[in-house]
């Protein structure tokens, strides 16, 4: 290595120790002068001397730094006995982070500078989410938990044992894949779900309404539809988070349906976008206009991560997936229409998956396109009745007016889509 390239790997290797010393400083900012183990200049001295190490270890090998290591590992251990001696806090904490900063340090000296970096910023992300991951961990209930682990279990042991093949006639079902697709949606999922437990009640309505939307937009609609009668006054906050679940489903069609076919995002955006900035408008114009305002409900999701709704959400994409297959064959491409606007009744992400996986081979992009826009068609039709039948008549209209804006400026602008750009 050249002059330059040593003193930009030291450089680096400085900048993660004093990263994380920041964190750590900062957490312990009322300790008095020199009563905690490490601060920032410690840190970030511990990086560089991990830096140093790295950079000597062509020379001396790999005795030096092991050397090195184990003194740095035991002067620690020994000022957090004493700290802990005097102020009754036995955490391990600092310890493990600044071993982890001096092999970062040495890293970034020898290795991979981005790698060294980015596990940087990811730890120092890891110790100031603390006070989020504790309170996580006090809000999880045993069911979660054990379904979370039960789901990790089948998927790091079950998923390499299921054959990666089609073993239908028509293609379809391919055990291998159709897990994984809903091991993804089932993580998606849960990031909202997630979201939710961390935030309670207290962080209002539209923040509630778009991490509803990452799970089930349809039951975020129905839980408010119901507290709308509870809280009339609200009627229209409540129908604003409704809309943004509604907003924030869509752009996750998108995602879902980009991620397993690139070419069909543009025109679903078409579609899509412009439903996406009336629900958005709507739901920002309610909450202004309003004079009044509604507590977040208790909102009504199931855990994405449990047995039940995992395997019942696979059954579902399996079924999907063999019908449209099956109608294709059968019937034809125009088939798929039909089967859409079925499963749109209940799901939007099981035929939103099945036709991606069939746009650009078994079917062309505008037909998979058409399918999945109806999908989505019905599935808001179906929230605004659900609104209507469960919640108070304001709260059922506000979203009614939406949903019908929502479906005519997409229909326009995915109409011109196609004139404009034919497939």
């Amino acid at each position: 290595m050249d002059h330059y390239d040593v003193f930009h790997r030291l450089g680096i290797a400085l900048a993660i120790g004093l990263l994380v010393g920041v964190e750590r400083g900062w957490q312990e900012r009322d300790i008095r002068p020199g009563g905690r183990t490490a601060g920032i200049r410690t840190f970030g001295l511990t990086g560089f001397l991990g830096g140093v190490v790295g950079t000597l270890l062509p020379l001396t090998g790999p005795f030096l730094p092991s050397t090195i290591a184990v003194i740095l590992g035991i002067a620690y251990i020994a000022a957090k006995w004493r700290e802990a001696d005097e102020d009754k806090d036995y955490s391990v904490t600092s310890l493990v982070a600044a071993l982890l900063v001096f092999a970062l340090g040495a890293l970034a000296a020898v290795g991979d500078v981005v790698t060294a970096g980015a596990g940087a910023v990811v730890m120092t992300v890891v110790l100031a989410s603390r006070t989020s991951l504790h309170g996580f961990l006090q809000q999880l209930t045993w069911v979660e938990l054990r379904s979370a682990l039960m789901l990790l279990a089948m998927t790091a042991i079950v998923l390499p044992l299921l054959p990666d093949k089609t073993l239908d006639p028509w293609g379809a079902l391919n055990p291998f894949s159709l897990w994984l697709l809903t091991i993804t949606i089932a993580a998606l999922s849960f990031a909202g779900y997630v979201a939710i437990r961390l935030m309670g009640t207290s962080r209002g309505i539209l923040l509630a309404g778009a991490a509803g939307g990452l799970v089930s937009s349809t039951a975020l609609t129905l839980s408010f539809a119901r507290y709308s009668k509870e809280a009339p006054q609200g009627s229209r906050y409540l129908a604003a988070g409704a809309a943004i679940a509604g907003a924030l489903s869509f752009g996750r069609v998108l995602v879902i349906a980009g991620a397993l076919y690139p070419g069909i995002v543009a025109p679903l955006a078409a579609g899509l976008l412009p439903a996406i900035i009336v629900f958005v408008g709507a739901a920002f114009a309610w909450v202004s206009l309003s004079s009044a305002s509604a507590d977040v409900p208790q909102v009504e999701l199931q855990n994405p991560f449990e047995i039940q709704t995992v395997v019942s959400f696979a059954a579902l994409l399996g079924i999907i997936s063999l019908i449209s297959k099956m109608a294709i064959v059968y019937i034809g491409a125009s088939a798929l229409f039909i089967v859409a606007a079925i499963s749109g009744i209940v799901d939007v992400d099981a035929i939103t998956l099945s036709t991606a996986r069939l746009a650009g081979t078994t079917i062309n992009v505008q037909t998979a396109a058409d399918v999945i826009l109806i999908a989505v068609g019905v599935n808001m039709v179906t929230k605004v009745i659900l609104a209507l039948g469960a919640g108070r008549k304001e709260y059922g209209v506000a979203l009614a007016q939406a949903t019908a804006a929502a479906i005519v400026l997409g229909a326009i602008v995915y109409l011109a889509f196609r004139t404009f750009m034919p497939a």
